[in-house]
């Protein structure tokens, strides 16, 4: 290590710039939009729909984490994605409820957590500046 500059671990977490705040909660009302779609699109064709649906979304998270290029791109909408789909699922008093109880629901709330956290996860990580070769040579 260098002795003028501390390890990246070492340094203190900032809070992001206004611009990369308004960028990350576009994202997250992104991901919301998407999940509303996918919660449409999914009964429609099934499978095709389903897998539509869940494709968009894995599409969508990838794009963010590397449009920001890192890892809270891809978390921003994979979290407005969640919430508005857990939204969904509860059923009004008037007995209304847009996601039937059947595997094709099912598939698209399991398989779909699971698309965003293993999308999410495929961004781009901090490194520091400098060499773009491996930190410990």
């Amino acid at each position: 290590m260098s002795g003028d500059r501390a390890p990246l671990m070492a340094q203190p977490l900032r809070p992001p710039s206004p611009g990369r705040a308004a960028a990350l909660l576009g994202l997250l009302v992104l991901g919301a939009l998407v999940g509303a779609a996918g919660a449409l699109v999914q009964p429609a064709w099934f499978p095709g729909g389903l897998l539509l649906a869940l494709a968009g979304e894995a599409g969508t998270v990838l794009g963010a984490a590397r449009l920001t290029r890192s890892r809270s791109g891809g978390i921003a909408v994979a979290a407005g994605w969640m919430i508005t789909v857990v939204l969904l699922t509860v059923s009004r008093p008037e007995g209304d409820f847009l996601f039937a109880a059947g595997s094709g629901s099912y598939l698209f709330l399991l398989g779909g957590i699971a698309v965003a956290v293993i999308c999410a996860t495929f961004g781009p990580g901090k490194q520091p500046d400098g060499d773009p070769a491996r930190l410990r040579k």
